[in-house]
């Protein structure tokens, strides 16, 4: 079993045909001249060895190779690429099948913020009134720890619309080295959610820790192969057009074990990339392209997927502006450029720009999660509990946006008309018209029990108050005190005693717990 996901049967798409074969042509003449800056020596030689032309480049601090890519390795890249990837979970009906060229959208947490928002509600009396009292939000920034992380993970285990889970903080916490950070954000997100674990790599030498701590939970390496119940994401490019050495590094490593991995290009329009549409867009496609290609020159056959991050500079800082109209333009025509090739698409929506939650947030949010859900995006992340920029996690705002979720896919359900449902029609129209009234109501119940009509906003306050914020943190609450299927005490024994680095407090079944 794998979970439903939501087809859009026919995806919204912004370019013509013409415009796309364009755009991929445009890509093929960038990465032939002027090429990529390659500052990782073992890429530039596997390039290299398979036709690129690779050139020396003198710079003062760091050796560099300027990488000439052939169509046809970009080709034979995408022939070799999978059209389908898998992506497991320790329960395996939530396990995640994405297709390339069916546009099943499945919703997905994210990002790595180094900023943890918590809310509380003070009580305030009005002066001209002190019987009338109202409690407003306050929003308070800390530094993420790995108690938020597990917290994070717990929520968004019993948010509904949600299908996978990528790790949405930093842990920031004393004990947290270099060392330790991966093996531990794993286990975290690994035990408090039975849903698919995505993340980053911080240390290239804690792939096999991660791994193997993987391999223990699903029974062993076949297992995990048919089990993937983590995938990687790779930032190996930098806009524009430069392959960083250290993750380029860790995106070899992780092809070389066949394991699910995001080719991720997050350019700046105006700033790293052409602030025109066909300028950004030729160069983030021919940045994923390139991170493919060598990917399935690595190994072929290596699960990779279309990863794609583009903002638009802020004209008045330069800074990234998630939530202007330009972002989901952009988001939008790369999932047309994916689905071009038939590879699964990682894309971004349900970003703002906005500190905290509120009316710019929502509006924001919902505009770009409305839009890219309709392009058809296989795995559309960041779309939960994201906050300026992507630089905050907030788990109020999480449990806001898994309402508006349940709000756009029941909008997305297809109509039900059909030779039955206008036979209905036809009597109840007939029997209500012959009465006095005149009134449909008698025939509201059952539809009502059915499903079939959406319920009302689940944080409606009274009619004359906002109680968005309350309800929605009394929500919160709820869902934090459901229990969590962690890992069985068996396997956490084994983990624990395998993997170096783990937090002794991590362990559920510690004694005294």
């Amino acid at each position: 079993m794998s979970r439903e996901g939501i087809l859009i049967d026919t995806p919204y798409e912004r370019m013509t045909e013409k415009q796309v074969t364009q755009i991929h042509q445009a890509s093929m003449e960038i990465l032939g001249d002027p090429g990529l800056m390659c500052f990782n020596r073992q890429a530039a030689e596997i390039f290299g060895d398979n036709g690129a032309e690779v050139s020396s480049v003198t710079t003062s601090d760091h050796s560099c190779w300027l990488v000439k890519v052939p169509e046809k390795l970009v080709v034979d890249a995408l022939d070799n690429a999978p059209k389908t990837v898998k992506l497991g979970a320790r329960n395996p009906d939530n396990t995640l099948v994405m297709n390339g060229e069916v546009p099943r959208v499945y919703f997905i947490s994210g990002s790595e913020t180094n900023i943890w928002l918590d809310v509380d509600f003070p009580t305030y009396v009005k002066k001209s009134d002190p019987s009338a009292e109202i409690q407003v939000p306050e929003f308070h920034p800390r530094r993420g720890t790995v108690a938020d992380l597990c917290q994070s993970a717990h929520v968004c285990e019993h948010l509904e619309t949600l299908d996978g889970y990528i790790r949405t903080v930093n842990i920031q916490d004393k004990d947290i080295t270099e060392d330790n950070k991966d093996v531990n954000k794993f286990f975290a997100s690994l035990n408090n959610t039975t849903k698919h674990v995505m993340s980053g790599l911080t240390n290239l030498k804690q792939l096999d820790n991660v791994v193997n701590m993987a391999k223990l939970i699903v029974g062993g390496e076949e297992e995990l192969k048919d089990n993937p119940i983590i995938s990687f994401i790779t930032c190996l490019v930098k806009s524009p057009l430069q392959f960083v050495e250290d993750t380029t590094d860790t995106f070899i490593e992780i092809c070389r074990r066949g394991l699910p991995v995001v080719v991720s290009s997050s350019p700046q329009a105006g700033s790293t990339a052409p602030i025109k549409e066909a300028g950004i867009m030729a160069q983030i496609n021919a940045e994923v392209l390139a991170g493919i290609t060598l990917g399935q020159l690595v190994n072929k056959g290596t699960p990779v997927i279309y990863g794609s991050v583009p903002v638009r500079a802020r004209m008045d800082t330069l800074g990234d502006s998630y939530g202007s109209v330009e972002t989901s333009q952009y988001n939008v025509d790369c999932v047309q450029m994916a689905r071009f090739y038939k590879i699964p698409n990682y894309s971004t929506s349900g970003v703002c720009d906005a500190k905290i939650p509120g009316q710019q947030a929502s509006i924001e949010r919902l505009f770009s999660d409305i839009l890219v859900t309709l392009s058809g995006p296989q795995y559309l992340h960041c779309a939960y509990g994201l906050l300026d920029c992507n630089s905050i996690f907030c788990l109020l705002q999480a449990v806001l946006d898994d309402a508006h979720f349940k709000m756009i896919k029941f909008f997305l359900r297809p109509p039900r008309i059909n030779e039955t449902e206008i036979t209905e029609v036809f009597r109840q129209i007939r029997e209500v018209v012959a009465t006095p009234q005149k009134l449909y109501i008698r025939h509201i119940r059952p539809v009502l029990r059915s499903g079939e009509i959406s319920m009302s906003y689940p944080f409606e306050g009274d009619g004359e108050t906002d109680s968005v914020f309350v309800l929605a943190h009394e929500r919160m609450k709820e869902l934090l005190a459901k229990p969590v299927e962690h890992i069985d005490r068996a396997t956490t024994s084994k983990i624990f005693n395998e993997i170096p680095g783990l937090l002794p407090r991590l362990n559920v079944y510690e004694e005294g717990r």
